[in-house]
């Protein structure tokens, strides 16, 4: 098995298992990104909240970072299903 080959989440319902669990953590990651630069936006308009929005745009640029990590652990896990299938499939021949 590639890596980030389109086809990658249909070769087994053990694939698409993981499909669906990372496309749900992405999606959360996501999210939270959002809404944590637009609180941090709205922070940011008075004097007395900006640190705290501040620190909001930080995490925001943290979980924004982790999106591309879930795609890559991901695909790493496609690799090692893969690689548990095919062995599988040696020792039953």
């Amino acid at each position: 098995m590639k890596l980030f080959k389109p086809d990658n989440p249909t070769k087994s319902s053990e694939t698409k298992d993981i499909y669906a669990a990372y496309e749900i953590a992405y999606t959360i990651v996501d999210f939270a990104a959002a809404m944590a630069f637009l609180v941090g936006s709205i922070l940011f308009f008075k004097d007395s909240t900006q640190t705290a929005g501040t620190w909001l745009f930080v995490i925001g640029s943290i979980l924004f970072g982790l999106k591309p990590t879930l795609r890559i652990a991901r695909e790493l896990h496609y690799l090692v299903v893969g690689n548990y299938s095919a062995l599988a499939k040696r020792f039953r021949s």
